[in-house]
C-alpha cells in the first residue's frame, strides 16, 4: 500500500527532461511531450527519494488546469500513487476546473471515474492524427481522445468547441 513507503511530491523547476523515462509512460511520443513540458508545471512523486511518478499540469486560463501527463512506474501501480498525484493537483488548484485527455482504455477510464472525473467531450481521431503509429492499450486501438473533467466550474465555451472542432466562430 502507498503508506508503506515514504512518499513525497515535489515540483521540478529545472531539468524536466531528466524525467522523460517517466513521462513516456504516460505519453508515448517525445514530440508530443515537447509541446507541453516547458509550459506546464511538472510534479514528481518520489518513494524513498526515488522518482516513480510524474504529473504535468498546464494552466489554460484563470479557471482551468489541464493534466497533460500522469504516469506511475509499473511496479508502483494500483497502490494509490496515481490518485495521490491527482489529489495534489486538485489541492493546488481548488477553485479551478481540472481537465485531462486520455484514450478509451477501460481500466484508465475506471481509474479516473473512481477519482471523481466525468466525461466532458471527445476529440475524434486525435491519436490516429497525432501519433506516428497505432497505440494499443489493453487490446484497444486508441483513436479518439476522451476528455474528462472534475470541479465546479463549467468548461469554457471556446475550449470545448475548439477541442471538438465544432466549426463555430
Amino acid at each position: 500500500m502507498a503508506g508503506d513507503n515514504h512518499f513525497t511530491i515535489t515540483k521540478a523547476d529545472r531539468d524536466k527532461r531528466q524525467y522523460l523515462h517517466l513521462l513516456l509512460i504516460g505519453d508515448e511520443s517525445e514530440s508530443m511531450i515537447d509541446k507541453y513540458i516547458d509550459h506546464g508545471d511538472l510534479y514528481v512523486g518520489l518513494v524513498n527519494c526515488e522518482p516513480m511518478a510524474v504529473c504535468v499540469a498546464l494552466s489554460h486560463d484563470a479557471g482551468t488546469i489541464e493534466v497533460k501527463n500522469l504516469a506511475v512506474l509499473p511496479a508502483f501501480r494500483r497502490q494509490g500513487y496515481g490518485r495521490r498525484m491527482l489529489e495534489h493537483i486538485e489541492r493546488l488548484y481548488p477553485s479551478r476546473l481540472i481537465t485531462l485527455g486520455t484514450g478509451e482504455t477501460p481500466s484508465t477510464l475506471r481509474f479516473y471515474k473512481s477519482c471523481g472525473y466525468s466525461y466532458s467531450h471527445r476529440i475524434p481521431d486525435f491519436f490516429t492524427d497525432n501519433y506516428p503509429g497505432p497505440i494499443i492499450e489493453e487490446g484497444v486501438v486508441l483513436r479518439d481522445m476522451i476528455y474528462l473533467k472534475k470541479g465546479n466550474r463549467p468548461l469554457p465555451f471556446d475550449m470545448a468547441n475548439q477541442s471538438a472542432g465544432s466549426g463555430l466562430p
